[in-house]
């Protein structure tokens, strides 16, 4: 079972400064929608205001039919038990098994036994790929894609109602890179559940998402369904999907 996620009139300031601009952005039900934008447009500080992470200066997100932010420490806490997310830089427990951090939020979310959540893990190491060999061995023993895999498999193990990928391939080979949307793609196709993924890479956002957002400055400047990308007159998009040096985007020079 999916659910519907929608954010309204989102700002969020860092030392008086705007980072989010009153960032609206749709997620449908059971769909994959995929948010791209340049480096330091806000696509992580948004993505943190959706699940609950960071509060915000302004607006509201909403899960079906809650609004976060009439929600008690222990109404979000529910809440975020029908969300899996697979963080950019994988952040898999050291001091647990590789079967352990699939299974933590069934064993420590759900109360489930410890050996029903390893068959359960398992199972779903299986489907991304990975044998049970490498069930009882450590994070630190596993390659950068294995890792991965073992990410995306936590973030699917409870069957979450709402999928969050953020930038599932970064660092990854061209080969690897395609390994994993497979893998994502198939698991989405499975669940059923609706799915957000943050990209930077325009080669990504490109494979097979249902609808694609853009994020700049910090707010929504485009988003529809990903087939209708190309035909898009926004000039800002146009030059992001298409990698173009010349446009409205300027690059950001920091000292």
């Amino acid at each position: 079972m999916s659910i519907t996620v929608a954010a309204r009139g989102v700002v969020k300031r860092f030392d008086g400064k705007a980072v989010l601009r009153g960032a609206d952005l749709d997620v449908p039900e059971g769909q994959s929608t995929v948010l791209v934008g340049p480096s330091s447009s806000g696509k992580s500080v948004l993505l943190k205001c959706l699940l609950g992470l960071l509060p915000m200066d302004a607006g509201h997100v909403r899960f079906g039919d809650a609004d976060i932010a009439d929600l008690d420490a222990g109404g979000l806490e529910r809440l975020m038990r029908d969300v899996g997310v697979l963080f950019q830089q994988n952040a898999l427990f050291d001091s647990l098994s590789v079967w352990e951090n699939v299974a933590f939020t069934l064993i420590h979310g759900q109360g489930m036994g410890r050996r029903s959540a390893r068959g359960r893990a398992l199972e779903v190491l299986a489907s991304v790929g990975l044998k049970p060999d490498v069930a009882d061995l450590s994070p630190a023993e596993l390659s950068g894609g294995m890792q991965k895999r073992v990410a995306l498999g936590r973030a699917i193990a409870a069957e979450p109602r709402f999928l969050v990928l953020d930038d599932p391939t970064a660092g990854l080979d061209p080969i690897l890179t395609g390994t994993i949307v497979a893998l994502i793609r198939s698991a989405i196709e499975r669940s059923g559940a609706t799915a957000l993924t943050v990209t930077s890479d325009m080669a990504v956002a490109r494979r097979g998402f249902d609808r694609l957002a853009m994020l700049h400055d910090g707010a929504i400047l485009w988003q529809g369904a990903a087939g209708d990308i190309d035909a898009s007159d926004n000039a800002y998009l146009d030059q992001l999907i298409n990698q173009r040096a010349q446009g409205p985007i300027r690059m950001r020079i920091t000292a």
